[in-house]
């Protein structure tokens, strides 16, 4: 499996189902899916999140396998969220540990739905990029702005900040994993010594790391600068949305509204 499909922004071309659905449809939905989430308080609509996620993966031909590498950077964070949220020192801990600290099941629970939560809506953001292009996203994200243009706001911009950020991210990736495969090759371990000794070492690949990605800005900023961007009169090509469109756009909805009210 490219490793590209990995991270968010990295687009993996196959011929399927979700591919072929308009990227405007695709936005709304995660926005949709996103409502839904973090509006889902119970067992019943986590559940059905996750049966709908599942059901998406499928027709997007990304495994579990795949979102579960694509979460481990996050692994570290969503652990100490888990675990902040289970520990108490007030005394009410449901199984005492040490005096007052202990264990919360209260808290076990709402870390474990607040975990749930991040993991079904970075799965859900993995499946319209790994599905949609950086222009297609550009192009979407514009279309769904213009109105705002009425108002002032640079909403050509805006889609072009979105796009380069997505196409930042896997770059990003590339380059990390590039320069801590050179540090290892000349004998830095990030997994020998204290914990004081593996920060300060694994410093060797941020700090290049920050200087190549500051580097390609520069770059990009000059390349737009010499073709004269000035993010206005750009033209768009309008697209009427298919039978699919619509009915996966009706259905993302109706999954929003499902997850509000149960």
């Amino acid at each position: 499996m490219p490793r590209k499909l990995l991270v968010l922004g990295g687009y993996v071309p196959r011929d399927t189902l979700v591919h072929g659905i308009d990227a405007r449809v695709k936005l709304v939905c995660l926005l949709a899916a996103t409502v839904a989430v973090f509006s889902s308080s119970t067992l019943w609509s986590i559940g059905f999140a996750s049966v709908v996620l599942a059901v998406t993966l499928a027709a997007a031909r990304v495994s579990v396998a795949d979102v579960a590498r694509a979460m481990r950077p996050a692994v570290v964070i969503l652990a100490f969220a888990l675990l902040a949220n289970s520990f108490v020192a007030d005394g009410t801990a449901d199984v005492a540990l040490v005096g007052s600290f202990g264990l919360s099941l209260a808290g076990l629970a709402r870390g474990a739905f607040a975990v749930t939560r991040i993991v079904l809506l970075v799965a859900f953001s993995l499946v319209v990029c790994a599905t949609t292009t950086p222009p297609q996203l550009t192009s979407a994200a514009s279309a769904l702005l213009r109105p705002l243009g009425a108002l002032g706001v640079p909403v050509d911009d805006i889609a072009m900040v979105v796009s380069v950020t997505l196409r930042f991210i896997p770059v990003c990736a590339e380059e990390f994993d590039g320069i801590a495969a050179a540090q290892r090759a000349r004998g830095v371990r990030f997994d020998e010594g204290s914990l004081v000794e593996r920060v300060s070492r694994w410093a060797s690949v941020l700090i290049p790391l920050v200087v190549k990605l500051f580097r390609r800005a520069d770059v990009l900023a000059e390349a737009m600068r010499d073709r004269c961007y000035r993010g206005q009169g750009r033209t768009h090509l309008a697209t009427r949305l298919g039978r699919l469109d619509v009915l996966v756009l009706v259905g993302g909805v109706a999954f929003a509204v499902c997850c509000v009210i149960v």
